[in-house]
């Protein structure tokens, strides 16, 4: 079952990039007290997701402050080691909170799973955004097709919020 607006995002661990190695991070603290848009994608260095999603979040990351969000983040079912170096390869700076959902715990209990094991990818994320407000959801905007990007991208949150 798909997690739905209104919903309290479910408890898992993150492991995020840090200078000193990968470190974990609860939802309550990724979430907790905060406005958080977070956008998921299928992986990182992926060509719709390299060239489009994480460069459209960089470049509205201040309008997207300026509208009251307090964390804007990208998860993708890659270990802290890839988001690291994706993060720097994008140049997210502090700009993007990379979280790194390594075994898809977090996608799997949100109920947006891929499985791309035709691709050679095994468990994926589906590609999507939300916007939750001190750990529940307000707005969730999946894509349809995993390579698109129409209602998830940076514009499109803009727009929700």
């Amino acid at each position: 079952m798909t997690i739905a607006v209104g919903d309290s995002l479910p408890e898992a661990t993150f492991m995020t990039p840090t200078e000193k190695g990968p470190a974990p991070l609860s939802t309550a603290e990724v979430f907790g007290g905060k406005t958080v848009v977070l956008f998921a994608l299928p992986g990182a260095f992926t060509p719709t997701c390299s060239a489009k999603h994480v460069p459209g979040f960089l470049a509205h990351a201040e309008a997207l402050k300026a509208k009251g969000v307090d964390t804007i983040a990208c998860l993708s079912v890659n270990d802290a080691f890839v988001m690291g170096a994706w993060g720097r390869d994008q140049k997210v700076g502090d700009h993007i909170l990379m979280l790194g959902d390594g075994n898809g715990d977090f996608t799997r209990k949100v109920g947006l799973d891929l499985d791309l094991s035709s691709f050679g990818m095994g468990l994926r994320s589906r590609r999507y955004a939300l916007i939750a407000r001190d750990g529940k959801v307000a707005a969730l905007a999946v894509e349809p097709n995993p390579s698109g990007l129409d209602v998830s991208s940076a514009e499109a949150v803009l727009e929700l919020l």
